[in-house]
């Protein structure tokens, strides 16, 4: 694998010299795929995330693609493209500097398709800049025949009409499955017009083409990937990015039933990867990228059938390299501890340690299905301090259905039992620090239909939870309420929707995951200039009601997203998928 450095023009050198970071547009990066020409490509894709360059390199479903796609044996080049920041943005207006791809250094527009992974709702006004930095129409309806087309997918597909006005297509469901007909279609009707492309694309099963759909006619089904992509490789920045590591994904799916979890819900059924073919991929990538970390990124990788031999069997390799593996969060149960201490044991000494109990109480958490009680928490805390941990995170939320003070105010009890516990275990040094996040209701889980609370509440809330809390060594934080009230708008939103992220973008609306560039006031008056309620798209919907991503046909039945949410008012638990069938409509076999 050679290091490729990327060809500059002097006018690109000029522009890179007067912003911050210029390490995001150079490129420069270790790469393991073989570089297609140009001229010589039957199709060529720009893969586009709409953050800047440390944020989308950490974005392992980003490099999956690209794999997968430089892994099929077609003459496909595969580039990719970043949000610029606010300075780079200005100064390609100001020089009339169209977006290109890092690589090639090509304009967007000279790409046969533009490819969107939509990683979160407060992203989608970077998808305009980007489009629009490119040289290209921001509406579908206005780009000319000769325009590329421009495809989106992630999570965001599966509530796509927030975003139908600016995208020619949504893959709905996973890449492995939905690529391959359609860049073959392409590949076959190049030269043919955009309309025409369009109009193939919208007969193909798992695409949604707004211009060219019926609602009248059949729902568009998810397309799952019999077998997920396995990477062997990946592309190593040549700057620090967000998370700095490698990844490896253990399987795809959840069976846990959590009630409020969007990609545990779509993402079903669990497909496990086999042990040997996980073992293999992760030294592969050892060998082949330097990185020092590995992380195990699937939704919960503690329920991998062969997480213990994985580790195991790794141990003295990773040992000799002096690298680790590493799980994002995990169950409040014996078996994570004793994995997490077979992890630690890959390190020079304990870190800190993160847990999700979501809930304060735990008549909240059988309210959202969360499946862990009382005695699992006590012992779990137990168990960490005995064995030496002394830096515990706990992750909570707020806003959840039903919730009342006692729930709000347990979230602190169980903060300050944890520090209290450290202590009397000996750990002098024991901190806990705690994260807060406001609930938002996500389609196609069972909470779809319920309220948002308003900002003015969140707040309420969160200053109630830090009032309690008078110890320097026990943190609470929350994420910001105006932050989560446009995420929520935006997760539940319909066409309408569009005009108004057109107009915040109009305005300046740049970047609105970063707390530095989010403006709440400027979406509040995108919202009263197209004569549309916020709080419209945060209230409860009727159980009878047509919601705007009905459309969309995950696998799940109404009838058991129903069940679920009635069953969570009566505060009952629904087994996990590895202890009996839900009959959730997914079928597994």
């Amino acid at each position: 694998m050679d290091l490729k450095f990327s060809e500059f023009d002097s006018s690109e050198w000029k522009l890179m010299s007067q912003v911050s970071r210029p390490s995001r547009y150079c490129g420069s990066e270790w790469r393991p795929y073989k570089k297609i020409p140009w001229n010589e490509a039957a199709l060529k894709i720009c893969l586009a995330f709409p953050d800047v360059y440390e944020t989308g390199m950490s974005y392992y479903g980003f490099q999956i693609i690209e794999g997968f796609i430089n892994s099929a044996g077609k003459n496909f080049l595969v580039d990719r493209a970043y949000c610029p920041w606010s300075d780079m943005e200005n100064l390609m207006r100001e020089t009339q500097t169209p977006l290109t791809s890092i690589e090639n250094k090509k304009p967007l527009k000279d790409f046969d398709v533009i490819a969107f992974t939509l990683p979160h709702e407060t992203s989608y006004t970077n998808i305009l800049t980007m489009i629009n930095s490119a040289g290209l129409e921001l509406k579908s309806q206005d780009r000319d025949e000769n325009s590329p087309v421009i495809v989106a997918g992630g999570y965001g597909a599966y509530t796509p009409e927030i975003l139908s006005d600016f995208i020619d297509v949504f893959c709905v469901g996973e890449a492995e499955a939905l690529l391959p007909p359609l860049l073959n279609l392409f590949a076959e009707m190049k030269g043919s017009k955009r309309s025409e492309k369009l109009n193939a694309v919208s007969k193909l099963k798992g695409f949604y083409v707004p211009l060219y759909f019926d609602f009248n006619g059949e729902a568009v089904e998810r397309q799952l990937a019999e077998k997920f992509f396995t990477l062997d490789s990946m592309i190593v920045p040549s700057v620090n990015i967000v998370h700095d590591r490698a990844a490896v994904e253990l399987f795809r799916g959840c069976g846990r039933g959590c009630r409020f979890c969007q990609a545990g819900m779509v993402g079903r059924p669990v497909r496990s990867r086999k042990l040997q073919e996980a073992s293999k991929s992760i030294l592969n990538i050892i060998n082949s990228t330097g990185w020092e970390e590995i992380g195990l990124l699937s939704l919960a990788s503690c329920d991998y059938y062969g997480i213990e031999n994985l580790i195991d069997e790794l141990s003295p390799t990773l040992n000799s390299r002096h690298a680790k593996l590493s799980l994002p969060s995990l169950r409040m149960d014996g078996f994570s501890i004793g994995l997490a201490e077979k992890l630690e044991g890959l390190r020079s000494k304990h870190g800190g340690i993160t847990f999700a109990p979501e809930a304060g109480t735990q008549r909240l958490r059988d309210v959202i299905n969360k499946g862990i009680n009382e005695d699992m928490i006590v012992k779990c805390l137990n168990e960490i301090f005995s064995r030496g941990w002394e830096r515990v995170k706990l992750y909570f939320m707020m806003g959840l259905p039903t919730e009342t003070d006692e729930d709000l105010d347990a979230i602190a009890e169980i903060s300050y039992r944890t520090l209290k516990l450290g202590r009397a275990m000996g750990r002098k040094r024991a901190s806990v620090s705690v994260s807060v996040s406001g609930f938002v209701p996500k389609a196609h889980t069972p909470f779809q239909w319920e309220r948002q609370n308003s900002i003015s509440e969140l707040q309420e809330k969160g200053r109630r939870i830090k009032s309690q809390v008078h110890d320097r060594n026990l943190s609470i934080s929350y994420h910001e309420p105006e932050q989560t009230f446009l995420e929520g708008v935006l997760s539940r939103g319909d066409k309408r929707t569009c005009g108004v992220i057109l107009r915040a973008w109009q305005t300046g609306a740049r970047f609105d995951s970063w707390t530095e560039h989010f403006n709440l006031q400027r979406w509040l008056d995108a919202f009263e200039f197209c004569g549309l309620d916020p709080e419209d798209f945060t209230r409860e919907r009727g159980e009878d009601e047509k919601l705007p991503w009905d459309f969309i046909n995950v696998g799940l039945t109404k009838d058991f997203l129903l069940r679920e949410r009635h069953r969570a008012f009566e505060q009952k638990l629904t087994p996990d998928c590895y202890s009996g069938c839900a009959a959730c409509g997914i079928g597994c076999k």
